[in-house]
């Protein structure tokens, strides 16, 4: 592709037609994902609460979002009286520029990333927390108190919980020995009990912890304190419409994948699927197997994603004297005791009793996840059963 680009552009020309491309295409992903995603979200919440979701604009209701997002463009883009002009117009574009930019350490696929850095996971958490500032701004700039009590809060909620989801990263980052992501993804590969989650128990444990933090920080439900409607009217951004209100959620549904996506690399494996050994690209070829990396990659983010919009539309949201309890009573202590007790484990512990360990977790998982299927399935019946009795009656 750069010998093609060489031949059509001047050499100067090259990295940055590159730059356009790349950035083109993530826009793109990120605009046609939370399209998806509000739409998943819509449906899952309608299965929760025994409702439809959308079913009437497109198949399955899967042009509503987009129907929605041409609304929210065709919208008047109101600015208060009392505003601070400048910074009101600018915030949703800083909180969606650091969502944006989250992605460009982010591996895909094999050789399908933006820049690979070798301190890529404490660069993506450094550069998603930014989006705070455009929260912030939001807030102070809107001229409402309900605003500037939301952007108020966000600024301390990210601010507390970047603590112990460091330190959680921390904990994969003893056992690989890198900060690299495209060097994560290749140590995983095999079968699924070699993914840093079944390394022992304290990195399954900072998974847990790392995925709660990361939801707070994505200021989703029960951390949702910025927006908080029955409390702030809709917090931060109580005054934005249009366009503007828009890109506050694509930055929300952009920062999901990405911690998302983070997750998966540090603890599931990354791109690989965890059932084949070795590298697809080594068995498939560089364009089969770039699109199936992409695609496991993909598909475990989307899944943690789907489990954020369950926590949502299942647990009450907290105070936020709760929230901040939660984090520096608990996470945070908890975290330390994590990031020293995975450092004990590998200097101490054998190599042959990690590895019991590791297939003993492995297998826990597994059994784990069969029980909760199982469950849901038997769930599922007996409510059908029960709907036939309640519709024969």
């Amino acid at each position: 592709m750069t010998e093609v680009w060489t031949d059509l552009l001047p050499e100067w020309a090259v990295p940055f037609a590159a730059a356009v491309l790349a950035a083109a295409l993530v826009v793109s992903f990120m605009g046609g994902s939370a399209l998806m995603y509000i739409w998943a979200e819509r449906k899952v919440s309608g299965r929760m609460q025994d409702r439809l979701g959308p079913t009437r604009t497109g198949p399955f209701g899967l042009l509503q979002s987009l129907a929605d997002g041409i609304k929210l463009l065709t919208k008047e883009d109101l600015t208060p009286a009392v505003a601070d002009t400048f910074l009101f117009k600018i915030a949703p574009y800083l909180a969606f520029c650091a969502s944006f930019a989250g992605f460009i350490a982010l591996p895909f696929a094999t050789r399908l990333v933006g820049s690979e850095l070798n301190i890529a996971a404490f660069f993506v958490l450094a550069i998603l927390s930014s989006e705070v500032f455009g929260v912030l701004l939001a807030g102070y700039a809107s001229g409402s108190k309900w605003a500037l009590f939301g952007g108020v809060r966000e600024a301390a909620q990210v601010v507390s919980y970047e603590v112990p989801r460091s330190l959680c990263v921390l904990v994969p980052v003893c056992v690989a020995g890198t900060l690299n992501l495209e060097t994560f993804a290749r140590q995983q590969a095999g079968g699924f009990w070699e993914w840093n989650l079944f390394h022992d128990p304290f990195t399954a444990l900072a998974f847990v912890i790392f995925f709660i933090t990361a939801t707070a920080s994505c200021k989703r439900a029960p951390f949702d304190l910025a927006e908080a409607e029955s409390e702030l009217v809709a917090g931060f951004h109580t005054e934005y419409s249009g366009m503007r209100w828009s890109f506050f959620f694509l930055a929300e549904y952009g920062s999901m994948f990405a911690v998302s996506g983070l997750a998966a690399i540090l603890f599931l494996g990354g791109r690989h699927a965890g059932i084949v050994p070795g590298e697809a690209v080594e068995w498939l070829g560089v364009w089969a197997g770039t699109a199936l990396d992409a695609f496991v990659f993909v598909s475990k983010a989307t899944v943690l994603v789907l489990v954020m919009m369950w926590m949502r539309w299942s647990l009450p949201r907290l105070r936020i004297d709760q929230v901040m309890t939660i984090c520096l009573k608990y996470f945070t202590p908890i975290s330390c005791g994590l990031l020293v007790g995975v450092c004990l484990w590998q200097l101490f512990v054998p190599s042959d009793v990690g590895r019991v360990v590791r297939f003993a977790l492995a297998g826990g998982f597994v059994i784990g996840g069969l029980a909760l299927f199982g469950a849901a399935w038997f769930g599922e019946a007996k409510r059908h059963t029960l709907e036939g009795a309640w519709v024969r009656s």
